[in-house]
């Protein structure tokens, strides 16, 4: 208070008062208004959703000529425009040729869930960027050829008229599912599975580009390919490009009845959906059959034409090493008739083979029979089924094998002496050093239920020839052949001694077609033994064994 009297701090005070309630005062407004403001929003989001979800389903209606359900709808301003949903559901993907074509059919597209988002200042300009869309749990039901119309049809209502122009940058798409429906009797629908997918640089008029991520069913496996794909092809979708790269890795090959091993495959491919060319290596470092426990190193180089619509596989070009052996095929897999799988059709033809490869993979019992080098013609047929590929495989082909060994040193000491008996030198037969002797053998042969028959076995060896027919049955690994041998010493050069002078009486007898000795034989054996004797069917008396050298 000052001298006059007058209190000069109050009007300061209540100046700066005032001052500080203004403040406050303003300050609550704006919160108010921002309450006021984001409750008109709000009001204003529960106003539009319905009005939104109605023209999405209206949109997609008119697009795909079918109708749409769309159980959830979800606007969010909050951070530019957020739209969510899910259980979208839409009828026909390419309208059907014919009203009731689908009556009481599955939605051809099913969407869990959804959501994208974009900017306000997009939604303003003539293209409106979103970038990025996120899908999960995506079903598509393709129905057959012959009861659907073109995919993604035009509306004849749209031609001349402005369309809303959108630009995807990313699409995300996990745990979808497409099936390939038919209506051949027999046949099951195709179906893929995709773990994930993405998808980037979306526009109707280009290619865009993928990532994808499948689970190859069988063999089961993890399948990454990234590439390009597009434009869609609405009158003809098999006419749509494609082209990438792709890695198939962890496959494991016992995911097929009788197979083993785990296989590796990369490679790069370019069409169209309808026939896209593939060049790919393929590696099994222990491939084997469950007939039996031996395993070979597998390496294949192919060129294949695979139809992308219907799965159908033609291999141009297979290069195939096994083990030491290299083999060359053309063929086919195909969707069976009849069957739920797939039908395995190859022509084969091996010129650098060795048969203890063969053997190895087809019989039990380490080491193989016998060694040398194979060649081959085989027509393979592999139908589809739950039985064991080594069951229901069927072979028809024929088979050469030169210089062949008997890896039993014994059996191949009995076998020289055998030959050197048969050159007529007996005195070399008693000998520890008698030559080591290579054989060949040549006929055709057939399989079924793993069995395989040879009808016609040509067997040679220094001095003598055998010709028998018989069978081997894989599972068993055991084998049983009938037959005659012709040699080319008589049956007294055959022996020494008294037991020379003994048979040769018999000389004139035993003398065939032009043969020093014509016998009936008889060949068994199981894994790695052979039991060789005369075979005279009609005598009941057992067999008598061929001659050994002496001990």
């Amino acid at each position: 208070m000052n001298q006059t009297g007058i209190d000069t701090v109050a009007p300061v005070e209540r100046q700066r008062w005032w001052r500080r309630g203004w403040v406050l005062w303003t300050g609550a407004a704006f919160v108010l208004v921002a309450i006021a403001g984001a409750l008109m929003v709000e009001w204003g989001l529960r106003q539009l959703q319905p009005m939104l979800r109605k023209k999405v389903v209206e949109s997609l209606s008119a697009k795909f000529h079918s109708p749409v359900e769309l159980d959830r709808f979800e606007l969010s301003m909050r951070k530019g425009v957020i739209v969510r949903g899910g259980g979208l559901r839409i009828l026909y993907l390419a309208g059907p040729t014919k009203p009731d074509a689908r009556q009481n059919a599955p939605p051809m597209v099913v969407v869990d869930s959804f959501e994208f988002g974009t900017d306000w200042r997009e939604l303003l300009r003539p293209t409106t960027r979103i970038v990025d869309v996120k899908v999960h749990g995506v079903t598509v039901n393709i129905p057959p050829k012959e009861e659907r119309g073109p995919l993604m049809p035009d509306d004849p209502k749209e031609k001349g008229q402005g369309k809303l122009s959108i630009t995807v940058d990313r699409i995300e798409c996990t745990d979808a599912k497409v099936t390939l429906e038919t209506i051949k009797p027999g046949k099951k629908p195709l179906e893929f599975e995709i773990s994930s997918v993405v998808l980037t640089d979306v526009g109707a008029k280009k290619p865009l580009n993928y990532t994808a991520v499948l689970r190859n069913p069988k063999p089961v496996g993890d399948v990454r390919s990234t590439g390009h794909f597009g434009p869609w092809q609405r009158d003809n979708p098999r006419d749509t490009p494609i082209d990438g790269d792709y890695e198939f890795t962890h496959a494991d090959l016992s995911s097929i009845h009788g197979l083993g091993g785990m296989l590796s495959s990369t490679g790069k491919y370019e069409g169209t959906l309808g026939a896209i060319a593939v060049d790919g290596a393929a590696e099994v470092p222990e491939f084997r059959l469950d007939i039996s426990d031996h395993s070979l190193p597998m390496r294949t180089e192919f060129n294949a034409v695979v139809d992308g619509t219907t799965g159908d596989v033609r291999l141009d070009r297979v290069k195939a090493r096994l083990g030491r052996s290299e083999l060359t095929a053309t063929g086919s897999v195909t969707r069976a008739t009849g069957a739920p799988g797939h039908t395995t059709d190859l022509h084969a033809v091996m010129e650098k083979g060795r048969i203890e490869d063969m053997l190895a993979l087809a019989m039990k019992g380490n080491p193989a029979l016998m060694r040398g080098a194979l060649a081959t013609k085989v027509h393979v047929v592999v139908p589809p089924g739950p039985v064991s590929v080594s069951k229901k495989v069927r072979l028809d082909g024929t088979f050469a094998i030169h210089d062949a060994l008997l890896n039993n040193v014994k059996m191949q000491q009995e076998l020289d002496a055998m030959s050197e008996r048969a050159q007529g030198k007996p005195k070399l037969a008693n000998a520890q050093d008698a030559a080591v002797v290579g054989s060949s053998m040549s006929g055709t042969f057939s399989q079924a239920d793993a069995v395989m028959q040879i009808p016609e076995l040509n067997y040679q060896m220094p001095g003598a020839q055998v010709t028998m027919s018989g069978q081997i049955e894989l599972i068993g690994s055991t084998y049983e052949f009938h037959g005659k041998v012709r040699t080319e010493a008589t049956a007294s050069q055959m022996t020494t001694g008294w037991k020379s002078l003994l048979l040769v009486p018999f000389d004139k007898l035993l003398k065939k077609n032009g043969a020093g000795v014509e016998l009936p034989i008889k060949v068994t054996g199981t894994r790695s033994t052979y039991d060789l004797r005369l075979d005279f069917p009609h005598d009941t008396r057992a067999p008598a064994k061929l001659p050994t050298p002496a001990k």
